[in-house]
């Protein structure tokens, strides 16, 4: 692609190498989703901090929430990691917003109930999250935690027939809203070998939760979540007790590869914003992308971007491949994550004043970088992982 004729990321064809004709029809409906219920409501929705709950409906209506679900439960059986990488960057052309953090908080908290519940919690929980009629969240980090999740410290003990839970989670999405809670809790003893899962539902006696204000991704529903005292029925055990451990591990390759597409397709945005404000803002008698300093940042954006998606797309071929990359979708997330906040920095200074005010993709996207080089994985996490696999 030569500068000159660029106008869009999204406006290139997807690579058939690694993407199908089934790719490309998802692409194409999940893109008139974006712009017709997502892009035009994307400001007000972040300024008011909260999104309508209709969206989830509206979402299920196309398929978004059922995608890789099986049939049983209703949902569209889809074994291919490249939909979840198409899913991502399309979803990202409304420029950020915490409104899809939301949307999507099913991706983890269903999960392990698919892989570990017995068939009454399945039946009762994933139909009607993936139709859109309740929601569903994951609570693993606690206020001392963060990413040592092996020694989490909320504990659950067994009474007769329920489990009395104590402590608190931190940062929990879909936290206020959401119907279904997978909450991991310590029922044994130290570390991974003492962790379950329990299904805590919303109402349940002594389970609380406060509303958290956050950097960016005001749209986003973040809570701290409390339990004093609060009984769950022994029937809500999510697999056999103290092996809950690998139902946690169950969910991050996955929400690793989300997390780098998600972060590639923000700093498509940010490259785009910045391309077309370059083309239209004059200084200097000229337009900005007359000015080589302005068109080599934009180059050096291109660069970052390239290496990102191609590295990005050969780690999904690995996994589509059933390979277990852990190496390269921790690294890759590392790098994705600096990609978009190297682009995101760029696409700001290009604006220059106007970077800084509310209202525009840059500036909400410069605020929400942090969430993506910390959740799923801090970067330090996911460098110690690698170099750990590595054998170093």
């Amino acid at each position: 692609m030569a500068l000159g004729e660029f106008t869009s990321w999204f406006d290139l064809p997807l690579s058939p190498l690694y993407y199908n004709a089934d790719h490309e029809a998802w692409r194409h409906t999940l893109r008139r989703f974006v712009d017709t219920e997502v892009a035009p409501h994307v400001d007000d929705w972040e300024e008011a901090g909260v999104f309508p709950r209709e969206m989830y409906k509206k979402a299920a209506a196309i398929g978004l929430l059922q995608l890789g679900y099986p049939e049983e439960y209703g949902g569209i059986p889809v074994a291919d990691p490249f939909m979840a990488v198409v899913t991502a960057l399309e979803q990202a052309r409304a420029g950020g917003g915490g409104m899809y953090a939301s949307l999507n908080s099913h991706t983890i908290g269903l999960p392990p109930i698919l892989a570990l519940a017995n068939e009454e919690i399945k039946r009762r929980v994933i139909p009607p999250v993936i139709a859109g009629d309740k929601i569903a969240a994951l609570a693993i980090t606690e206020p001392g935690g963060g990413s040592d999740v092996a020694n989490l410290k909320t504990t659950a003990r067994r009474d007769g027939d329920h489990y009395v839970v104590n402590g608190g989670k931190i940062f929990i999405t879909s936290g206020i809203r959401a119907d279904f809670y997978t909450v991991a809790v310590r029922t044994g003893g130290e570390g991974a070998s003492g962790i379950s899962l329990l299904l805590i539902e919303k109402g349940t006696p002594g389970f609380t939760q406060t509303e958290l204000k956050k950097m960016g991704w005001w749209a986003s529903d973040t809570a701290a979540l409390y339990f004093d005292n609060c009984k769950v029925p022994v029937t809500n055990l999510i697999g056999a007790e103290n092996k809950g451990f690998s139902g946690i591990m169950i969910n991050f390759n996955m929400e690793r590869l989300g997390i780098a597409a998600t972060s590639v397709g923000l700093a498509m945005v940010c490259m785009d914003e910045a391309v077309a404000w370059a083309r239209e803002r004059k200084t200097f008698g000229k337009r900005l992308l007359d000015h080589q300093v302005i068109r080599h940042k934009i180059a050096d954006m291109a660069k970052r971007i390239l290496a990102t998606q191609a590295f990005m797309e050969q780690t999904t071929w690995q996994m589509q491949q059933g390979q277990v990359p852990v190496v390269e979708l921790s690294l890759l997330k590392v790098q994705a994550t600096e990609t978009l906040e190297f682009c995101a920095r760029e696409a700001v200074q290009i604006y220059g004043g106007s970077g800084f005010m509310r209202g525009n993709k840059v500036e909400r996207i410069y605020r929400e970088v942090r969430v993506f080089a910390i959740g799923g994985g801090s970067e330090e996490i996911m460098r110690d992982l690698a170099a750990r696999q590595l054998r170093l």
